[in-house]
């Protein structure tokens, strides 16, 4: 269960693309968390689109977006739900994701940012719960963490 915020030079992915970046984003995230493809599980991973203004975004100082195209990427993820193998493909997967849905006239440079924090078990409040690792493993179907769903309900 990712909560993704997602940060974009004003204008830059207009329309479909953004329609687009957001389902190649979600479609990223679930594959490096193994969670399957349905919609209740699919329905855990938020993502949240944020368009700095003109002038707003700087790279040492100035102004670069005439031939850059940053983007940032803040997730938000339970620990304990990725390994070394799913953060490279989460990390690949964004990038990829970007490059997917960058609009077919943009001809500048994509720098992407992707800062991955893992949110230590029993720090994380859903619904007005506090909730731990096997909470989102049944609720998000991690195909690698079923295995504390079955020990949450034995004990």
């Amino acid at each position: 269960m990712p909560t993704i915020l997602v940060k974009i030079p004003h204008g830059s992915f207009p329309g479909e693309t953004r329609a687009v970046l957001i389902r190649k984003i979600n479609e990223a995230a679930a594959a490096a968390e193994r969670m399957p493809d349905e919609p209740r599980a699919r329905s855990m991973c938020w993502v949240l689109v944020e368009e700095a203004a003109a002038g707003a975004w700087t790279c040492g100082g100035a102004d670069v977006t005439a031939k850059l195209l940053p983007c940032t990427v803040l997730a938000y993820l339970p620990a304990g739900v990725l390994d070394d193998a799913s953060r490279a493909l989460f990390v690949a997967g964004i990038h990829t994701a970007f490059e997917e849905a960058l609009p077919a006239d943009d001809r500048r440079r994509l720098a992407t940012s992707v800062v991955m924090n893992e949110v230590p078990d029993g720090a994380w409040g859903v619904g007005g719960k506090v909730w731990r690792l096997p909470d989102f493993a049944r609720s998000a179907g991690y195909a690698h963490l079923q295995h504390l769903v079955d020990a949450a309900h034995a004990a």
